[in-house]
C-alpha cells in the first residue's frame, strides 16, 4: 500500500490536493487526513506531482 506524507511547514495551503482528491485528502475534526486506498495510485501521485508547494511526498 502506497504511503503519502503531508510537510505542513512546506503547505502553501493552495487545496489543490483538496479539491482534487477529496476522497484522499481532506480536513476532518481541524485535522489533514491522507487516506491513499481511496483512489487509484496514477491519480494519487499525478496529485502528489502537482503540489506546488511540494508538500507531499510518496513513500
Amino acid at each position: 500500500m502506497m504511503d503519502v506524507v503531508w510537510d505542513e511547514k512546506a503547505c502553501c495551503h493552495s487545496g489543490n490536493c483538496v479539491k482534487s482528491l477529496p476522497d484522499v485528502f481532506k480536513v476532518q475534526d481541524g485535522k489533514f487526513v491522507i487516506q491513499p486506498q481511496n483512489a487509484s495510485e496514477e491519480k494519487v501521485l499525478q496529485v502528489v506531482a502537482a503540489c506546488p508547494g511540494r508538500a507531499l511526498t510518496v513513500l
